[in-house]
């Protein structure tokens, strides 16, 4: 989905959990009507059980709490946990929830990997913070860097329609014409909802069948109009060939073009995919720095003065090929400038930047040959994950869910 602008919105940027958990909590709490969150991890740690508490809360005293997770990412939920959310009122959707022949997940692939709430059509969040206790940092060195925005303004009621279309996805007939007079009405609410602030924002999201590229478009048009700055942090970076073209020419124009890229990986891979493709980047001028503090988990960027985005949509593969995701596009100086003196602070602080002599030390038949394979890869993997299967996803209903939960453990 690459929606319309909305004018009048407020962003505040939250930074890791210690920020994220409070500010969503409380605004689950003080909901009056409606509570709808979609998240790709939910574990069964100190932030799921407190999560937990506020939505059983929030359901109990009227609130209607519509909860999505990732069949893949939110596997291990107990049949306790689930029954406590279910005898609450809370409704419980699994993005395709198995079956799981063997032990094994046939559908790994094409994973919902959004994280969005949005709170009585009137308050948002999106961003990268999935529920869990290693988004805090006493979590230990694997705790993540990661980053959220909390909405206000009319933007809001474009998300509040998006999160609802994506429940009424594969219902019957008869609860898409409902939808569809819904959506009307929530149209028309978008111009009702007041100015919050002065940043002009969109909703972008991917999708396996209409917007398939609408998020990697926004990040190449933001660089292509770049004049002099810009500043990507992504967690997992392995993109297209065409932003990593859109990347060279900014720099060998002259934008001073930074990546934030991890230096200590939760998963090593990832290191192992990036610095393949980091002799491409750095000849053409682009300033790469590994963030060495912790892993990072953030997908925040800007450009210029005055371009931002947040969401959960990494520059890899699996983000912008296969899963479904969400990113906000901000246009607002004053939030620009907040994102750029964080991501700053990261740079001067905690990160190493790769300088060309290491890499050219590093040479030899091997590293020019996987570099070389790299950065072919990025320019064939869009034809090749084309190929992959289209299933069409299903959200479970939590009867379903307790059932095949319950079987699974023996219970």
């Amino acid at each position: 989905m690459a929606g319309r602008w909305f004018d009048g919105n407020h962003f505040t940027l939250l930074e890791n959990g210690e920020a994220f958990y409070p500010c969503v909590f409380q605004r689950i709490a003080d909901a009056r009507k409606e509570v709808v969150l979609e998240t790709f991890i939910l574990f069964e740690d100190k932030v799921g059980l407190a999560l937990h508490e506020v939505l059983v809360a929030a359901a109990r005293r009227g609130v209607q709490v519509d909860v999505t997770i990732d069949g893949w990412g939110s596997p291990d939920l107990s049949p306790q946990f689930i029954a406590g959310l279910r005898e609450a009122g809370v409704r419980l959707h699994v993005f395709d929830p198995g079956p799981r022949p063997f032990g094994l997940r046939p559908k790994l692939l094409r994973r919902m990997h959004r994280k969005i709430v949005v709170v009585d059509g009137e308050i948002a969040f999106v961003g990268g913070i999935n529920y869990s206790a290693d988004h805090l940092a006493d979590y230990g060195p694997e705790a993540k860097q990661d980053y959220a925005v909390e909405i206000r303004g009319p933007v809001v009621a474009e998300i509040h329609r998006f999160v609802h279309a994506n429940l009424t996805a594969g219902s019957r007939h008869g609860e898409h014409r409902r939808f569809w007079r819904w959506r009307r009405q929530v149209r028309h609410a978008a111009h009702e909802l007041p100015h919050a602030g002065t940043a002009r924002a969109m909703l972008v999201s991917r999708d396996n069948s209409f917007h398939t590229t609408d998020i990697e478009r926004q990040y190449r048009l933001a660089i292509r109009l770049a004049r002099h700055r810009i500043v990507i942090a992504n967690a997992y970076f392995f993109p297209g060939y065409r932003l990593i073209r859109d990347l060279r020419r900014a720099a060998r124009r002259g934008v001073d073009v930074r990546l934030i890229l991890q230096g200590q990986p939760d998963m090593p891979i990832v290191k192992t995919a990036a610095s393949a493709l980091y002799s491409h980047l750095v000849k053409a001028g682009v300033r790469i720095y590994e963030y060495c503090e912790r892993p990072l988990h953030g997908k925040v960027a800007l450009a210029d003065d005055e371009w931002s985005t947040v969401g959960s949509s990494n520059l890899d593969p699996l983000s912008l090929s296969l899963n479904l995701e969400a990113n906000v596009i901000i246009r607002d100086r004053a939030f620009n400038a907040h994102l750029h003196e964080r991501l700053d602070h990261l740079v001067r602080h905690s990160c190493k930047q790769i300088q060309a002599e290491e890499l050219e030390a590093s040479g030899g038949f091997v590293h020019v040959l996987r570099s070389f394979l790299a950065f072919h890869l990025v320019r064939l993997y869009p034809s090749l994950v084309s190929w992959l299967p289209r299933h069409r996803p299903r959200l479970a209903d939590p009867a379903v869910l307790a059932h095949a939960y319950a079987h699974r453990d023996g219970r």
